[in-house]
């Protein structure tokens, strides 16, 4: 039943602001490219906006709209210098030997778990992320977190939760295998499924 309602509130809502999180990892499923895309026929005819923690890069391979997607934490096909003598940062491929031009030391993965992670690589697309979302005040705001845990709580978890708690029609969708609970300020206006976003969305 709750699988209906959610499919009804994706087609009634004004706005969809969609995180991903640790369960997408593209080693937690061998089909992680056929559920991008049914994500995508899910809420292609919506204004929506997705932020992600994930850094495999898989969901820039989707059929998703990649102006509408922030992946904050960075991703392995970008490249950048592992010493960052520079803030320079390169596609997959674009340097031969994938050595730093500037410096001779090898590049790296542009992500959170490298040793000085380059911001600016995402913050064009963050910049697009925060005009969007202070359009959506007033609005009816459908929230859907798919899999996002407690890894990087403050990119998704919390302020998505701050968003649902201060505007009166938005509502939040939880789902997570291990980490579906709501917080006291969210209560009333979320719902929390205890189920693995991925298998979810396979049933759905």
């Amino acid at each position: 039943m709750i699988k209906e309602t959610l499919v009804e509130e994706i087609k009634n809502c004004e706005k969809l602001l969609i995180g991903i999180g640790e369960e997408w990892k593209s080693q937690e499923a061998v089909d992680i490219q056929v559920l991008y895309d049914k994500l995508g026929e899910l809420i292609q005819d919506k204004d929506y906006f997705i932020v992600t923690t994930v850094t495999d890069g898989e969901i820039r391979k989707s059929s998703l709209d990649q102006r509408r997607i922030v992946a904050p934490c960075g991703n392995v096909s970008w490249r950048q210098c592992s010493k960052s003598c520079t803030k320079d940062i390169w596609e997959q491929g674009e340097i031969p030997d994938d050595i730093c031009p500037h410096c001779g030391q090898p590049l790296t993965g542009n992500t959170i778990q490298a040793e000085d992670y380059i911001e600016e690589g995402y913050l064009p697309q963050w910049n697009a992320y925060t005009y969007w979302l202070s359009a959506t005040l007033n609005k009816r705001v459908l929230i859907l977190e798919l899999g996002v845990g407690f890894q990087t709580p403050t990119v998704i978890r919390w302020p998505f939760e701050k968003t649902a708690s201060i505007n009166n029609k938005a509502h939040l969708y939880r789902i997570h295998g291990s980490f579906s609970q709501l917080s006291e300020t969210v209560k009333g206006k979320a719902d929390s499924i205890s189920e693995n976003s991925l298998e979810f969305l396979r049933n759905l």
